[in-house]
């Protein structure tokens, strides 16, 4: 949903609350500088929650709706929600599934993404906790096919219906 950081009224309280210096050429939002900002100062992420998160979930349910009244109407249908359990969403969803990876592996990745590990971290539920709380987990330290086909055996273990029976796949 990082589009929404195109929609004006979204533009103008970002550079309302964190200065004009987080908005790149053109006048659009650079997600970089304002994660930057947004980590550094008091409030600064649970601004751009209140801001970003009933947008996301108006977008979502319009979303529902519409696959919905498709005809068939899809098997299944899958949001990808990063921050789920910090947000207090997993009771909107038939079942929460988490992809994790041994911490040296996760701290590689969100390092090569320019991102601070330890500061992003500090702010998020602990790794292990999500995993507790999820319907199915998968630790993914393996190659893409190993993905693909959990992938695919939770499309055949969810489509069709609803979740009931919590389990953990490790």
């Amino acid at each position: 949903m990082h589009d929404l950081y195109a929609d004006p009224e979204v533009v103008a309280a970002v550079a309302e609350r964190f200065g004009p210096d987080v908005l790149g050429s053109g006048g659009a939002v650079d997600r970089a500088a304002l994660g930057a900002r947004a980590f550094a100062q008091e409030g600064g992420i649970a601004f751009l929650e209140g801001l970003i998160h009933p947008r996301v979930e108006r977008r979502r349910r319009a979303w529902i709706a519409e696959q919905s009244a498709r005809r068939p109407a899809p098997a299944l249908l899958v949001c990808e929600v990063p921050l789920l359990f910090e947000a207090g969403a997993q009771d909107r969803f038939d079942a929460t599934l988490v992809v994790t990876a041994p911490v040296a592996l996760r701290r590689r990745r969100v390092e090569a993404r320019g991102q601070d590990f330890d500061e992003r971290s500090a702010r998020q539920m602990p790794e292990e906790e999500k995993v507790a709380r999820a319907d199915r987990v998968l630790v993914n330290d393996g190659d893409l096919e190993a993905l693909r086909a959990w992938v695919a055996d939770r499309y055949a273990e969810y489509a069709g219906r609803p979740c009931h029976a919590p389990s953990r796949d490790h």
